[in-house]
Order: C-alpha cells, then structure tokens, then sequence
C-alpha cells in the first residue's frame, strides 16, 4: 500500500470510530446505556487497526524505509488524533449520563 492508500485508510478508520462515538454520546442521552457501551467498543476496535497502521509507519520511518511525510499524511494523522480524542471524551459522557439517570433514580 502507498502512503496515500495508507492516509486514506487512516481517515477512513478514524471517522468510522468518530462516527461510533457520537452515536455512544446520543445513545447515552437517551438512556441507552448497553448500547453506549457497544458503540464505544466498536470505536475501540476500529481504533486498534488505525494504530496499527500508525505503528507500522512510525516503526518504517524508524528503520530508514518510510517514505517522505505529505501534507496528507500529516492530515490523516490529525483524523486520527481527534478519533482518539473524541473517543476519550465519548466515554466520559457516557459515564457521567450513566451517573446522572442513577441519582436521579434515587
């Protein structure tokens, strides 16, 4: 795969697990607290195979056979970070929703 294959791959997988983590933060607001948790899984998953490819072109880079870094790259790498970000902040919602509906129960 060539590294624009390879920066498109990244932001493919990054607004996947992005996609999975605002329908975490929607799901949760409406009490769907099972199904939260799932979409956020899916995130998780889907952000294993990003870093993965992240891995490897760092490991690449670090061993001399990486390719030049583009603007692309460097914009797939932003995709990637904010997923990571967004998922972080996903499961917090999700936990203080959780939280909140369990006082208000009591």
């Amino acid at each position: 795969m060539d590294n624009v294959e390879v920066a498109m791959t990244l932001i493919a997988q990054a607004g996947d697990s992005r996609s999975y983590c605002m329908e975490a933060v929607a799901l949760a607001k409406e009490g769907k607290f099972d199904e939260a948790k799932k979409a956020l899984e899916n995130a998780a998953n889907g952000m294993i195979a990003a870093h993965e490819t992240q891995t490897d072109l760092i490991r690449k880079e670090m061993e001399g056979t990486g390719e030049p870094v583009s603007l692309l790259m460097v914009h797939a790498q932003d995709h990637l970070n904010l997923a990571l970000i967004m998922r972080d902040v996903a499961e917090e919602f999700v936990y203080i929703h959780e939280k909140f509906v369990e006082m208000e129960g009591r």
